[in-house]
């Protein structure tokens, strides 16, 4: 508690694909100015499809965004730290917590042909039933098993094999304990959702066994190692809450708690979401299905391609900034340059999770200008949102609110005008910048009894109603799109 206020103060650190943040939160989650820390990074990508981050590397910043988070603050008393990581990450370590491979991230894509190989010989449709996850490279039953055959010194010198957050953690409180929250051992593919442990009739086709896994908890952490006790006295001895999931984090901060919103995010890559609280869920086929915590599910879409896609395009057609350049494509009716553009350049999750997917234009000529790629692009994203809304319609019927989360919509009016358009239906700004920081401090002020994050009010903005027309002329760029990606894949698929 804040002895000058009596109000309660929380650490929030959320660890992203593009950056690191730390920010001070009161004990309604709203951010006290001034102390916001954000310390900007890039994965490291390999022309094989590797996207990995060394993990001293990403703990550095860590480190450095609580100093200046704490130096921002002054004298106020912390009452905890929340902690918020992306999700499907996994490293090796060795018996003493010292890592033995990178990072690898949901983005690494070199396990595909692992993940053909687990399709061959387990029932797919079993193994999503149980822990919300296909076989794709995207998750940890993939990547183990191409790392025990491309890597095997390396694997056979790894003890443990953990989350980012788990790796934070060793450092801050020593590896002797290493436990993993229900949320991030949600995503990992080896989470049975249901039970809350760990799926034995998997881990058994593995290379692994379970005892390399950390055990599932959400007690926090608590009595910093001495060397950061002297370094951060004011965090010494606070309750350190397991980290959740970065996609769970940014729904609960943009108010979509319930069957009834969905969040639609899009920074470095994509999602449409969906989070409520239930004992039990039934996993459709589709849609994927992880855990905010013990006592909430989420579910929804997610695509590789957002800001990414965008920021790939500006350095390479050499654009300027997107609020600059989305000038120009304002001005462009929708659907209007011709083109036909699958925005696979970073590979395929959501809708089909093909791993052997990858970009593609259709339609370019002379008379093709930046503007008309980049505009292309954008609906393109949408387009394959479009997809993921239906079905998470089929999963969990019933009128949604569509609420826009991420820095790629809440700096890009027209990106959101044309979400509302191809998904045919309003899209509301939330009035949050960074969500899954602000969610991150929600959930450990309900550990902490301070709120129920269902009752916490939650900021909007503008509202983006949809155009019958436009819509309608999506609904054709979609078709068009659906027969590419099929050629595509046809041409160059699997087979």
């Amino acid at each position: 508690m804040n002895e000058e206020s009596g109000k309660t103060r929380l650490l929030a650190v959320d660890v992203g694909s593009s950056s690191v943040r730390a920010s001070i939160y009161d004990e309604k989650a709203e951010y006290v100015e001034g102390t916001e820390t954000k310390l900007e990074h890039t994965l490291d990508y390999t022309p094989d499809g590797g996207a990995v981050k060394d993990p001293d590397e990403l703990f550095s910043l860590v480190v450095r965004a609580v100093d200046e988070t704490l130096e921002h603050a002054g004298d106020t008393e912390v009452a905890g730290v929340a902690f918020s990581t992306f999700w499907h990450a996994v490293l090796g370590v060795d018996g003493s917590g010292k890592p033995i491979t990178d990072i690898l991230t949901w983005a690494d894509r070199r396990s595909a042909g692992a993940a053909r190989k687990l399709r061959e010989r387990l029932e797919e449709r079993e193994v999503h039933r149980r822990t919300g996850c296909v076989l794709h490279s995207s998750y940890l039953p993939a990547k183990l098993l191409w790392l025990s055959e491309e890597h095997p010194e390396r694997f056979e010198r790894t003890a443990r094999w953990i989350s980012p957050a788990e790796y934070f953690y060793s450092r801050f409180f020593g590896s002797d304990n290493l436990t993993i929250g229900t949320s991030m051992a949600s995503a990992t593919g080896l989470l049975d959702q249901n039970e809350k442990r760990w799926d034995e009739e998997l881990i058994e086709d593995l290379p692994i066994t379970e005892d390399q896994l950390s055990p599932i908890s959400d007690d926090p952490a608590q009595g910093l190692a001495e060397e950061w006790a002297k370094r951060w006295p004011q965090l010494a001895n606070v309750p350190w809450f397991p980290a959740a999931g970065d996609g769970a984090c940014s729904n609960i901060g943009s108010g979509c708690t319930t069957r009834e919103r969905l969040a639609l995010m899009v920074g470095t890559s994509g999602a449409m979401r969906a989070l409520w609280k239930a004992k039990s869920v039934e996993i459709p086929d589709g849609p994927w299905c992880y855990r905010a915590d013990a006592e909430r599910f989420v579910m929804g879409g997610a695509l590789s391609n957002g800001g990414n896609l965008v920021s790939w395009l500006t350095q390479t057609l050499r654009l300027p900034e997107i609020e600059e350049a989305e000038k120009e494509i304002a001005k462009m009716e929708p659907d209007s340059h011709g083109l036909t553009f699958l925005p696979l350049l970073a590979g395929e999750r959501g809708p089909t999770w093909s791993d052997d997917a990858n970009g593609a234009i259709l339609g370019l000529s002379l008379a093709s200008r930046p503007g008309d790629i980049l505009r292309a692009a954008l609906e393109a994203v949408a387009l394959r949102f479009s997809l993921i809304a239906r079905a998470l319609e089929e999963a969990i019927p019933g009128e949604k609110e569509v609420i826009a989360t991420g820095g790629g919509l809440l700096s890009s009016p027209v990106w959101t005008q044309i979400m509302a358009d191809a998904l045919g239906r309003p899209v509301t700004l939330s009035g949050v910048e960074e969500a899954s920081s602000r969610g991150a401090a929600l959930l450990a002020l309900e550990r902490l009894g301070v709120l129920k994050l269902e009752e916490a009010e939650v900021p909007l903005g503008e509202t983006f109603e949809p155009d019958e027309g436009r819509h309608e002329a999506y609904r054709e760029a979609l078709a068009r799109q659906q027969r590419l990606y099929e050629a595509v894949m046809e041409e160059g698929g699997p087979g």
